[in-house]
């Protein structure tokens, strides 16, 4: 199995190989495997690259009768023509196929194997035995004018409250200790058959789950980051103050453009009281740079706001045209240059910020530091706190230990030195 794209994609693969873990061996390279799977993303233009270049490349293992599936957000997206690209695929997968893939699967392979469903449950895990990715909905109900999302996963599909609360349950008891909620739009959870917002209902029957876990929320719509959630959050120290808030812009005209809710004044108004609220809070966002109609001045502007804010992480992207989208109609006359030279503007303030915020630590002592491997060439453990999520743009500690640590053991750790994206400290009692 190969997994391309984002965490919420990685539960789709997990869930993928759990279809096949009862009957069929997993195996770690593809020269060892009968079929191999390809789990794609097709979100922007570099994304579907990659899962091209990739199915390309595992297609010269094709040989001794080897077959190659390819599922997820590539075939979901362009259907029969993917099929007339790629003939080297033997079965593409749609995302909305999924419960049919023992069938699916078996007919590939001319084999009767007894499969299992295609279940949340029920999964091969790809993340370390101390942390889990939880998917609570799939879909999403935006229409934001950049975005193929909706023309992908469809529109908001929220499980329930029984079955997120089983799966954690079962996590727990499993030892996990960093549970990480996410789906499309996280702070919409529930809204489609609960008919309200219901982030907070979930949260309460999660917390009350005994056991020694930190829950994460991942992806949150800024407009419906609610007093509620921020208060709930506040009070219970089994949710992660960390706010990963993508707001894409700050400037309203953009914003607008991009049909995204809310405005320049309301954003620093939630970042603000976010802050007030809890002053140890974690804020996150991604940007996108070069969208349509985007000047040099709204940059200028936007570093303004950046600085204002002083996000504690940062993520950007250079605007990407999506066929099928609302951006499409919209000039789309910035050169990739430009786009570039305002996408390194963003991230040299933001890495001055970090670096200031970083510098600040310095002395400090870390308690909940978290061990997720080690770094051969500075012989130092690595770590994560409430403050790093687990992907690539946050960071992480290295750790001078005392003594042989393991993974997701948890430690105090004294803050040393840093630079723009790490802490070093050592290991303290």
């Amino acid at each position: 199995m190969v997994s391309l794209g984002c965490a919420k994609n990685q539960v789709d693969s997990e869930m993928i190989l759990g279809v096949c873990k009862r009957s069929m061996e997993i195996v770690a390279t593809p020269d060892e495997a009968d079929v191999i799977i390809v789990n794609t993303c097709a979100f922007i233009e570099p994304a579907r690259k990659e899962a091209i270049e990739t199915i390309l490349d595992l297609s010269d293992y094709k040989k001794d009768g080897k077959k190659l599936i390819v599922c997820g957000c590539l075939p979901q997206r362009y259907k029969e023509e993917i099929i007339n690209l790629l003939p080297e695929v033997d079965r593409f997968v749609r995302i909305d196929e999924y419960k049919d893939l023992p069938n699916i699967i078996n007919s590939v392979i001319n084999s009767s194997f007894d499969l299992n469903e295609y279940d949340f449950n029920n999964r091969i895990y790809s993340t370390p035995d101390y942390m889990r990715y939880v998917k609570i909905s799939e879909g999403c109900m935006n229409h934001c004018a950049f975005c193929a999302i909706p023309l992908i996963r469809g529109r908001l599909k929220s499980r329930t409250i029984e079955s997120i609360k089983e799966e954690v349950l079962m996590h727990v008891k499993g030892g996990v200790y960093e549970i990480n909620l996410i789906s499309q739009d996280t702070t919409k959870y529930g809204f489609d058959i609960y008919n309200k917002l219901m982030i907070v209902e979930l949260l309460k029957e999660l917390v009350s789950i005994e056991g020694d876990f930190r829950i994460r929320l991942l992806y949150l719509y800024p407009d419906i980051v609610t007093d509620e959630l921020i208060e709930f959050i506040k009070n219970n120290p089994k949710v992660m103050p960390y706010f990963d808030i993508p707001i894409q812009h700050s400037e309203d005209k953009l914003l607008k453009k991009m049909y995204r809710r809310g405005n320049r004044e309301y954003l620093l108004n939630l970042f603000d009281k976010i802050k007030a609220s809890i002053p140890h809070a974690i804020l996150r966002t991604t940007l996108i740079v070069g969208f349509p109609y985007e000047e040099e001045e709204d940059i200028d502007s936007l570093i303004e706001f950046i600085k204002e804010v002083k996000f504690d992480r940062l993520g950007a992207f250079t605007f990407s045209l999506e066929e099928g989208t609302k951006a499409v109609e919209y000039p789309n006359d910035i050169p990739e240059d430009v786009k570039q030279r305002r996408y390194e503007r963003v991230m040299e303030a933001q890495q001055e910020i970090i670096l200031a915020k970083n510098k600040v630590l310095i002395g400090s002592v870390i308690d909940d530091a978290f061990i997720i491997g080690y770094d051969e060439e500075s012989f130092m453990y690595v770590a994560r706190s409430y403050a790093y999520a687990p992907d690539e743009i946050d960071g992480c500690i290295f750790v001078a230990a005392r003594y042989e640590l393991n993974l997701g053991q948890r430690v105090k750790v004294k803050i040393l030195d840093c630079d723009e994206y790490s802490l070093t400290g050592e290991q303290v009692e």
